[in-house]
């Protein structure tokens, strides 16, 4: 079975591709009307038609997701998220204000519990926004994620690197997986709040099996001054 969904076909009319990418066409249609900076019916019609245009020129295959947005953790994960960027900026900015201190980079490998193209993406966007850490190479068909960090020893480690990075990704899928997806990755949560149990062999548990994932071989890893 493959670790990743297949990605569906192009629409071959165009018609039907811009019906059903309609949600892209309004985005596009947003950033237009900003990017002018004058809310009016010309913009719109043009961004809506401009929009349509790139959907049909420049077409993209659609990623295949049966995920649904939860409020609550999608507010945890941005919350959190802004918490990480003020904290890593800070340590970032006292690393480099000290002279004395020579920071200890690695590449530290990270296996995914989902390796869908749409969650590994988000883990990967989130993870590179954050100062201190850049995911240098991700691999789809194993659900590996590679991340350069500045200095190992200020973020507490290479375990907790991968930790972190399970954990943001227990975030995402909280707020975006659907309930298959989270029985898959060991994340759901029953009626009575206890987790649903699942393989060890399909990628993980809960967040307090992370420390397990975290002692696989760390595959890729390396360290340098």
């Amino acid at each position: 079975m493959s670790l990743h969904r297949r990605r569906s076909t192009l629409a071959t009319g165009w018609f039907h591709r811009v019906t059903t990418q309609w949600r892209t066409v309004l985005w596009l249609t947003l950033v237009w009307v900003m990017l002018w900076g004058d809310l009016s019916w010309g913009n719109v019609v043009a961004g809506a038609v401009i929009g349509a245009v790139v959907l049909v020129l420049f077409p993209l295959p659609s990623v295949a997701t049966r995920g649904r947005v939860r409020p609550w953790p999608l507010l945890v994960l941005l919350a959190r998220f802004v918490a990480d960027l003020v904290t890593a900026s800070f340590q970032v900015s006292l690393l480099a204000l000290d002279p004395r201190r020579t920071p200890r980079g690695a590449v530290v490998g990270v296996r995914l519990r989902n390796p869908a193209d749409l969650y590994m993406t988000m883990t990967a966007e989130l993870s590179s926004l954050v100062p201190g850490s850049l995911v240098v190479e991700a691999h789809r068909l194993t659900g590996m994620l590679y991340l350069h960090v500045l200095d190992v020893e200020q973020v507490g480690g290479v375990e907790q690197v991968r930790a972190d990075t399970l954990a943001l990704e227990a975030r995402i899928l909280h707020a975006f997986a659907s309930n298959e997806d989270l029985r898959a990755a060991g994340l759901y949560h029953g009626p009575g709040g206890t987790p649903a149990k699942s393989d060890p062999g399909e990628g993980g548990g809960r967040l307090g099996h992370e420390t397990g994932a975290a002692r696989r071989p760390a595959t890729g890893e390396r360290s340098g001054p």
